[in-house]
């Protein structure tokens, strides 16, 4: 096999690095992983064991700089001093996926946007897996590079689709993935602490997806500011992929091939049409959702009839609008994945219950102001669960009872305290979790244990 880079560097462990070391192993090629932080002990195991060179708590620039190509863990900003000084050297930076990507000659599916792309990524698999060999990868709990070492260390054949759920940050890294197909969600104004607080240049990061879309690119035309950003993007593009759109709002945009009304969604392509009326995910963002996976699997060639039974046969993804217990009439909900205000919007949203709303972490850069009237008219009571609460109390002031908690289980107490007999205690935190947890998972799972508990 031809390797692009003869020898790589990887920059930063975890998943994504952790996968590259993996991929570098089971293709034969030289690899260093360096880390600004300590390794974790499985971590080093697996790199000893891969005959992997490492190391932890700082980096090696001429070490680095040795290499034919670094890969980049999503997670470090290209401004940081160490890619910097790489850049600066003509060194080659590229992210994971984009390395990765190259070893296989799978149909791609890319999926993104600032809400919604896991569950889409999700249904996508779903669907498609019934009829051909799909793999699930990207920023949804196993890399790319990993997944493909592990089926060739099991003497499995190439998959004939990837299904990549991909964060901006790993769109960022992107040098030449070419993708098959890519379905951007929607934008709404999320990590804009990383983007200097500008959501145009947040949204010129997502439509990244359109840049390394060869084939059908899929969005939703409700969506104002991606209808505004495509705009942008196609007057700098002028021979993009071909559009194709999903929504139900009128009036319907150019390249809208995709509509629900009455609980029916439609895809029209090729002059033909197909009806969905049976999904098993309930609400107006899953139903979009479903849009977009219904309508990327008929472009993949899926049967009408599977893409229906899968559609109507999906299970709900732990930590998104997850019901956990019905303890005395009292509903519990962990929506942990709920990291920014658009989630936590279409949480509230979906609520027919006084609700009693956990909230809170790491603010990203929020503007609460776009959840007043929806939590003036559904929410009895709020807990605020973090190390600084004082913008969501001082948002959300009129709400007649706000307590504070810096544990999971004294948020759950004060929750069912302030609960009754038919409410709903809701986690949609609308925050990430990093003041008091490792991750959004941990903090979902923390708080089933502590609903479990009462």
């Amino acid at each position: 096999m031809n390797h692009p880079y003869p020898n790589i560097a990887i920059v930063g462990a975890g998943i994504s690095g952790m996968g590259a070391a993996h991929l570098a192993y089971a293709l034969g090629i030289p690899a260093f992983l360096s880390d600004a932080k300590p390794l974790k002990a499985k971590d080093k195991e697996l790199l000893e064991q891969w005959g992997i060179g490492y190391e932890e708590n700082g980096h090696s620039m001429d070490r680095l700089k040795a290499a034919a190509a670094v890969i980049k863990s999503p997670g470090i900003p290209h401004t940081s001093a160490t890619i910097q000084e790489l850049k600066n050297a003509g060194r080659i930076v590229l992210g994971e996926v984009d390395w990765a990507a190259q070893y296989t000659k799978a149909k791609l599916i890319g999926i993104t946007g600032s809400n919604g792309k896991t569950t889409t990524a999700t249904l996508c698999h779903h669907i498609i897996a019934a009829e051909k060999d799909a793999v699930l990868a990207g920023n949804i709990g196993q890399s790319l590079a990993g997944t493909l070492a592990d089926r060739m260390q099991q003497g499995q054949p190439d998959p004939e689709v990837v299904v990549l759920e991909l964060s901006s940050f790993q769109l960022d890294d992107v040098v030449q993935l070419k993708l098959d197909q890519g379905i951007l969600t929607n934008i709404t104004p999320d990590h804009l602490d990383r983007y200097e607080y500008d959501i145009r240049k947040y949204a010129a990061s997502k439509m990244q997806l359109a840049t390394y879309t060869t084939g059908h690119f899929i969005y939703c035309d409700d969506d104002p500011i991606t209808k505004s950003a495509l705009e942008e993007w196609l007057q700098q593009h002028p021979n993009p992929p071909t559009l194709l759109a999903y929504g139900a709002d009128a009036p319907a945009g150019p390249h809208r091939t995709t509509t629900q009304e009455n609980k029916t969604i439609t895809i029209q392509l090729n002059n033909e049409a197909m009806t969905i009326e049976e999904l098993a995910l309930q609400g107006k963002h899953n139903m979009y959702n479903s849009m977009a996976a219904g309508l990327s699997s008929r472009l993949m060639n899926i049967r009408k009839e599977t893409v229906r039974k899968q559609l109507s046969t999906f299970d709900s993804l732990e930590h998104r609008l997850e019901s956990v217990l019905n303890i005395s009439g009292v509903e519990y909900i962990n929506d942990s994945k709920a990291t920014n205000v658009n989630a936590t919007y279409y949480a509230l949203e979906c609520q027919n219950k006084p609700v009693v709303w956990i909230v809170g972490g790491v603010d990203k850069g929020n503007d609460y102001s776009e959840l007043l009237s929806l939590v003036k008219g559904k929410v009895k009571g709020i807990v605020a669960l973090g190390l600084d609460n004082e913008k969501i109390k001082a948002a959300f002031g009129e709400v007649p009872v706000i307590a504070e908690a810096d544990t999971m289980k004294d948020a759950v107490r004060a929750a069912s305290k302030m609960a009754d007999k038919g409410d709903v205690v809701l986690l949609s935190p609308c925050c990430a979790s990093f003041d008091l947890f490792e991750s959004y998972e941990d903090r979902g799972r923390q708080f089933k244990n502590a609903v479990r508990m009462l």
